[in-house]
């Protein structure tokens, strides 16, 4: 603690306000279709309604699409409570998300091999 400047914390301490606290004492998401790599992106530009400084950095961090695990660096913040914190976002309205793609959504090896072929005889 350093005393010469009367402050009663230090920047080693870490955050004041625990990362439980941030995701309103919840340890998991209302939504389980959010990954590492989903993808977010904001709607609105601000909030309509009251909610957390967390809420509203992580609105303006997703006015450009990112990763739920970039949202989750920049805010310097663990992966689950940004995935708590969007979670409540997404259900309000104010981001909206996509989730990667599964096996069954990706074209055959078949029909890529035809448009490598089509390609290479361009």
């Amino acid at each position: 603690m350093k005393e010469e400047d009367g402050s009663w914390y230090d920047e080693e301490a870490g955050p004041l306000v625990r990362p439980y606290f941030l995701a309103g004492g919840r340890s998991r998401p209302a939504r389980n279709d959010l990954e590492m790599i989903t993808l977010v992106v904001a709607v609105a530009e601000e909030l309509g309604e009251r909610l957390g400084p967390e809420y509203a950095e992580i609105l303006r961090l997703c006015q450009h699409p990112s990763s739920v695990a970039e949202v989750a660096a920049m805010m310097d913040l663990p992966l689950m409570v940004v995935k708590v914190i969007l979670s409540d976002l997404i259900e309000r309205g104010y981001v909206i998300f996509r989730s990667p793609p599964t096996t069954s959504d990706l074209p055959s090896p078949e029909l890529l091999q035809a448009v490598l072929d089509g390609i290479r005889r361009i």
